[in-house]
């Protein structure tokens, strides 16, 4: 009798064991560990952890703007060039696991050495996970690169004269140039920023992406003010 209740315990046991198999959890520590692998891939330029990682079938929309499949994915893995290194780092991690899918939102700080040189950049990626038969693969994957100010360049008040005035979009859009204690403004509908000099005649606002610049005509006077935005330019003429 105990021989029969054992064989048939080893019996139940063989037929549940690939249905907890196919289940095949997944922690945010694994996914945390993965994606930290494929970072580091990344500066050594090793691409086999993402033909491991992604699958065939994936998509994946990059800090450039770029859409890739897997073969152009994998093929933009190389070596960094002599005189490069640098590192990657998982933060922030925020995952959402489900059934069959996982979500891993993250940070991914980027700090790199060229020629001796210290540059830093981060990046937001979300990753969609799908488990296949046991395998858990990245399906989806978008990134965009956080904003950064530039670095402010030296600040020539005696400039300021050309640019202080009156600019205008169209009939009843207006903005404003003032100077103030050694400071530039523009004001539009009773909001005041600080422009910030970045270079030569072009400027910035803290934590606003785009650029402001100043343009001279022909008779050496400033004659409008240029909102650049994305490489596109909104003109606003000075009136006075």
């Amino acid at each position: 009798m105990k021989v029969f209740l054992f064989a048939l315990a080893t019996c139940h046991l063989s037929l549940i064991t690939p249905i907890i198999a196919a289940d095949s959890p997944i922690t945010e520590q694994e996914l945390v560990r993965r994606t930290q692998e494929l970072c580091d891939a990344i500066v050594a330029g090793n691409q086999e952890p993402w033909k491991k990682y992604f699958a065939d079938d994936c998509t994946v929309s990059d800090e450039k703007g770029r859409t890739l499949d897997k073969t152009k994915l994998v093929a933009d893995i190389t070596p960094l060039p002599k005189g490069y290194s640098g590192t990657i780092k998982i933060e922030n991690v925020i995952s959402r696991i489900i059934g069959d899918t996982a979500v891993l939102s993250y940070d991914a700080n980027e700090s790199e050495t060229i020629f001796g040189q210290q540059l830093h950049a981060r990046y937001h990626v979300t990753d969609t996970w799908l488990n296949r038969n046991g395998n858990w693969q990245i399906i989806a994957s978008q990134a965009h690169r956080y904003y950064e100010d530039p670095a402010m360049g030296e600040v020539d008040e005696r400039k300021f004269r050309d640019y202080v005035g009156q600019y205008q979009l169209a009939p009843g859009q207006t903005r404003a140039v003032s100077a103030y204690d050694g400071n530039l403004f523009v004001e539009r509908n009773g909001k005041k920023e600080e422009l910030l000099r970045e270079s030569g005649d072009l400027f910035f606002r803290k934590g606003v992406e785009g650029r402001i610049l100043f343009r001279y005509g022909a008779n050496g006077k400033v004659d409008a003010l240029i909102d650049r935005r994305n490489n596109e330019d909104v003109v606003w003429k000075k009136t006075k």
